[in-house]
């Protein structure tokens, strides 16, 4: 009998590469027996400071919410941060609902998964900054601090990536979750990358 694989998976809810590899990860779940704990990570945080290209920093500026209600979220109803991320990433990013600084897309977020509404308000304070920071601390002090998301853990193996569009599905997933398995799983392997030639592409759900 196989031994059941553990997957930490650090994210932040509008990067439309780490989105795939999230929907990858949740279609490995139903193939392949692995144990997922979902993290919170701000690319806002992240760039905080930092010398940006304009329209990155526009981007940047208006990402705190989603983060901040993940990590909210994270520490009230622990067990439901994965069917957040879920409900929330379908709204960002299929059906591209990106007003408000995201207001909205939280809010029906929240209502999906039947979280309390007030929720939303964490999106526009500072009071869960400090939990982004010790996330992303978290996340950054296994891999370094060169990357963004997807960060995942395989057993404890930590990585940037996978980056992949569209994401696998079916077999296909669980195969290619087998070969990041074993990559993670030797001590000397530290970067296999090539450029993109593709946008994000999104499954339908």
């Amino acid at each position: 009998m196989s031994e059941k694989n553990t997957v930490d998976f650090w994210f932040d809810p509008t990067c439309p590469w780490c989105w795939i590899t999230s929907r990858w990860i949740v279609d490995v779940e139903k193939i392949r027996d692995i144990e997922v704990n979902w993290h919170p990570f701000s690319l806002s945080t992240l760039n905080k400071g930092r010398d940006l290209p304009e329209d990155y920093r526009a981007a940047m500026d208006r990402s705190w919410a989603p983060a901040r209600v993940a990590v909210a979220v994270a520490q009230k109803f622990p067990g439901t941060v994965g069917e957040f991320y879920t409900a929330l990433g379908t709204e960002i990013h299929h059906n591209e609902n990106k007003t408000n600084d995201y207001k909205d897309a939280l809010v029906a977020a929240l209502e999906t998964v039947e979280l309390p509404a007030e929720l939303v308000d964490a999106g526009f304070s500072d009071e869960y900054d400090q939990a982004l920071v010790d996330s992303n601390a978290a996340a950054l002090d296994l891999v370094g601090d060169d990357v963004g998301v997807p960060i995942i853990a395989l057993n404890g193996s930590s990585f940037f990536g996978p980056v992949i569009s569209p994401a696998p599905q079916g077999e296909e997933a669980g195969k290619i979750f087998d070969a990041a398995v074993a990559l993670a799983s030797y001590p000397g392997f530290f970067e296999l990358k090539r450029s993109r030639t593709v946008e994000p592409i999104f499954n339908k759900n």
